[in-house]
C-alpha cells in the first residue's frame, strides 16, 4: 500500500512523501486504528496535509514530483542577483492541471470550484480551449489537483450534475512578470535565504520602507517592484536615518518614482494633508488614537503636548471635548492648523508651536490653575498626552510643582497618558521605574502601562497613563502637617494616597 502526502514545511517548497505499509493489509479490521493513529501523529507536524480526503487511503498513482520540489511558480533562477529590474526576464513555462467544460456551464461550474481553481495575479482562469471553440478550459490549482481524485465530493457532485468529465489535462501556462508577486519576485533576486522585503508603511501614495544592509545594493530595483505591484503606489521611500533630532522627521532616500512628498491620509474617517519628508506620520499607530480617543468624553479637556498634524487632536475634539495642542516643528504647526479647518475643528482646537516644556509650563499650567479651580460640579475630565516616545518621560520633570495653591480632589487630576521605548527584558516594568524617577515617586501602585506596538525585534513602544499625585503637581504644601511629617511618615502616607488613585485611573481608562 502506497501513501502520498502533501506536505509544505513552514510555508515555502512541498513535498511529495511517500509512505510504504506492509503489515497493516493483514487485517482489514487494523485498518481504522492504524490510520487514526498514522493521521494523529501527522497532524502534528507544521504543514502536512493528508490527500485522498474521499478514501481512507489514496490509490492515486505515482506522479513526477521534480517541478513541485521546485517551486512552481517561482521566477526563473537566472534573476538571482538582478540589481536594474528587467521585466522581461521573469518569463517561465509551466506545466498545470486543466479541466475541459463546455462555455455555456462555466459560470455555474466556477461558483463551485473556487478552491480548486487557479488563483495568480494577471492569469485567466478560463481560457478558450484551442482545439475545440465550443469548450473552454478551466485552470487549475496545480499544488491541489493532481488527478480526478484530487477534487472534494461536492466539488465531483456538481461534475457530475453538469456532466461534466472529471479527467484531468495538462496545459503549458506562460508566465511573465506580470504573474508574479513581490515577495515571489525579490525573494529570487535577493541572495538566497536573506530577508525579503514585502511589507511597508502606506502613506497615501507613498510607500515606506526600511531597508536592511543586504538589501541596500537592490534598492531601487526593490522600490519599482513595489510600485508595480501596488496599486496607487507611485513614489517609495526609504528611511536613511533615525528620528533622533527636535522636529521628528528623518532624512528620506526616494528609490523609485515620483519625488512630490505632498500627500492625503484617511485615518479613522478623518482627513489628514501634510508634506511627509517635514512632518512626522505614523500609519501603525492608528488603533492607539482610536484606543485614546474611546477615553474621552464630551465635555473632557485634552493637552496634545507633542500633536504632530493632529492625529489624537482632531478626533477627539469631534467629540465635542476642549483640545490644546502643540507641536515645536512649525512644518507640524502649519499642517496641525490646515487639518482642523480640513475637518472642521478649528474652533475646538487652541494650537501652539512651542517646546514641549514651555507649553507645559506656561498655557498648559495657566488652564489647569483655572480648570481645577472651578466647583465641583463643573470640573471636566483632564488628558494630557504625550506621543514622543525617545524622549517624552524626560518632559514629566514639568509636573513637579506645576501649581499653586490648595490641592483639588484627587478624582479631578489630570490623567497623563506618556509614550516611551524600551529594550527591557520587562518594558512595563523599566518605563514605571523611569517615568517614577523622574517624578522623584513610584509609580508602581497608580498606573497602568499598555504595549502599543513591536517597533523592532527587543524593542516595544508603550504607553503608561497615570494620574499625577498632588504631592507632585503642587508646590504650595508648606501649610498642610503632612509636609512636617517625619520622612518614613510621610511616604507611607503617601503611598496610601497613590493606592487610592490607581483605582481612579481604572474607572477613567
Amino acid at each position: 500500500m502506497v501513501l502520498w502526502i502533501l506536505w509544505r514545511p513552514f510555508g515555502f517548497s512541498r513535498r511529495l512523501l511517500k509512505l510504504e505499509s506492509h503489515s497493516i493489509t493483514e487485517s482489514k479490521s487494523l485498518i481504522p486504528l492504524a490510520w487514526t493513529s498514522l493521521t494523529q501523529t501527522l497532524s502534528k507536524a507544521p504543514g502536512i496535509f493528508l490527500l485522498g480526503q474521499r478514501k481512507r487511503f489514496s490509490t492515486m498513482p505515482e506522479i513526477e514530483t521534480h517541478e513541485r520540489d521546485s517551486e512552481l511558480f517561482s521566477p526563473p533562477s537566472d534573476v538571482r542577483g538582478m540589481t536594474k529590474l528587467d521585466r522581461t526576464a521573469f518569463k517561465k513555462t509551466v506545466n498545470i492541471p486543466v479541466l475541459k467544460v463546455r462555455k455555456e456551464i462555466v459560470s455555474r461550474l466556477m461558483r463551485s470550484l473556487r478552491r480548486a481553481a487557479l488563483q495568480r495575479p494577471g492569469i485567466k482562469r478560463v481560457i478558450e480551449d484551442p482545439e475545440d471553440k465550443e469548450s473552454r478550459l478551466i485552470m487549475l490549482d496545480p499544488y491541489k489537483i493532481f488527478t480526478h481524485d484530487s477534487f472534494e465530493k461536492a466539488e465531483l457532485s456538481v461534475l457530475e450534475q453538469l456532466n461534466v468529465s472529471p479527467q484531468i489535462s495538462k496545459y503549458n501556462l506562460e508566465l511573465t512578470y506580470e504573474n508574479f508577486k513581490s515577495e515571489e519576485i525579490l525573494r529570487a533576486v535577493l541572495p538566497e535565504g536573506q530577508d525579503v522585503t514585502s511589507g511597508f508603511s502606506r502613506v497615501g501614495h507613498i510607500a515606506h520602507l526600511n531597508l536592511r544592509d543586504h538589501q541596500l545594493p537592490f534598492k531601487h530595483l526593490i522600490g519599482q517592484v513595489m510600485i508595480d505591484k501596488n496599486p496607487g503606489i507611485t513614489s517609495v521611500v526609504n528611511k536613511i536615518n533615525n528620528i533622533d533630532n527636535m522636529y521628528r522627521n528623518f532624512h528620506m532616500e526616494v528609490l523609485s518614482g515620483e519625488q512630490n512628498m505632498m500627500t492625503k491620509v484617511r485615518e479613522n474617517k478623518y482627513t489628514y494633508e501634510f508634506d511627509f519628508s517635514k512632518v512626522y506620520w505614523n500609519p501603525r499607530l492608528s488603533t492607539e488614537h482610536s484606543r485614546i480617543t474611546e477615553l474621552l468624553k464630551p465635555g473632557d479637556v485634552l493637552f496634545d503636548v507633542f500633536a504632530g498634524v493632529g492625529p489624537f487632536a482632531i478626533p477627539v475634539a469631534k467629540k465635542n471635548c476642549t483640545v490644546f495642542a502643540n507641536d515645536l516643528n512649525p512644518e507640524s504647526h502649519k499642517w496641525l492648523l490646515h487639518n482642523c479647518k480640513l475637518n472642521k475643528v478649528d474652533q475646538k482646537v487652541k494650537i501652539f508651536n512651542l517646546d514641549g516644556k514651555d507649553f507645559l509650563q506656561g498655557p498648559v499650567k495657566e488652564e489647569l490653575m483655572q480648570l481645577l479651580g472651578l466647583s465641583k460640579e463643573r470640573k471636566p475630565s483632564v488628558h494630557i498626552v504625550m506621543n514622543l516616545p525617545a524622549k517624552a518621560i524626560e518632559f514629566l520633570s514639568a509636573f513637579k510643582w506645576l501649581l499653586d495653591g490648595q490641592p483639588c480632589s484627587n478624582e479631578f487630576l489630570p490623567i497623563v497618558h506618556c509614550y516611551s521605548f524600551s529594550k527591557d527584558a520587562n518594558p512595563a516594568e523599566d518605563v514605571r521605574q523611569r517615568a517614577g524617577a523622574v517624578l522623584g515617586i513610584s509609580l508602581e501602585a497608580c498606573s497602568s502601562v499598555h504595549l502599543v506596538r513591536n517597533v523592532a525585534p527587543n524593542k516595544e513602544m508603550l504607553c503608561i497613563t497615570f494620574q499625577i499625585p498632588a504631592a507632585v503637581l503642587y508646590k504650595n504644601q508648606t501649610k498642610n502637617p503632612e509636609n512636617h511629617e517625619d520622612p518614613p511618615l510621610k511616604r507611607q502616607r503617601t503611598a496610601e494616597a497613590f493606592s487610592d488613585e490607581k483605582t481612579q485611573i481604572a474607572s477613567n481608562t
